[in-house]
């Protein structure tokens, strides 16, 4: 597995390097996390419309508007090539201050897409990683100060850390 671009390249490796565990992780250690409005994929161009309102920017593949619609103030944050597909995370500012930020997972595949539900701490600082087919979205703990919020997309449900099962049992 690979990210797509250099810039997501470099942004995985010292992403890498910044993780740690999972508790009590300080605020200045998180990295800054890719913004990108545009990228090009095998399976097509997934992009940021451009608005005149600040949180009206829909996400379209091809020029076609994503179904669920993705709006607000967006950006592809990472991607991740994976076995037969990719996979984007999208950023989603809504305005709301009491939760300003959150994310989905885009899958592209040659037969179409998928898009996870909507999913966070409300916070914009996050660590990404991939593991086979698996990618792990780390964010502050927005109930617990100080400690570290883990969401696990298997490429169908995004579940929090604690609810993963063991599939080998």
């Amino acid at each position: 597995m690979k990210p797509i671009s250099s810039l997501l390249c470099k942004a995985a490796v010292s992403l890498l390097l910044a993780c740690g565990p999972a508790l009590a992780v300080p605020q200045e250690n998180w990295p800054v996390a890719p913004k990108l409005t545009e990228l090009a994929t095998p399976y097509g161009t997934l992009a940021v419309s451009e608005s005149e309102y600040v949180y009206e920017a829909r996400l379209k593949l091809d020029d076609t508007e994503i179904d669920p619609p993705i709006v607000g103030m967006l950006s592809i944050s990472y991607a991740f090539e994976l076995p037969d597909r990719q996979a984007a995370l999208v950023a989603i500012n809504s305005g709301n201050d009491s939760c300003p930020v959150s994310y989905r997972w885009v899958v592209l595949r040659a037969e179409g897409y998928q898009v996870s539900p909507a999913f966070g701490s409300c916070s914009e600082q996050i660590q990404v990683s991939a593991d086979g087919r698996t990618l792990t979205l780390k964010t502050p703990s927005r109930t617990s100060p100080g400690r570290v919020d883990t969401y696990v997309f298997d490429g169908k449900t995004v579940k929090p850390a604690g609810e993963r099962r063991d599939r080998r049992k």
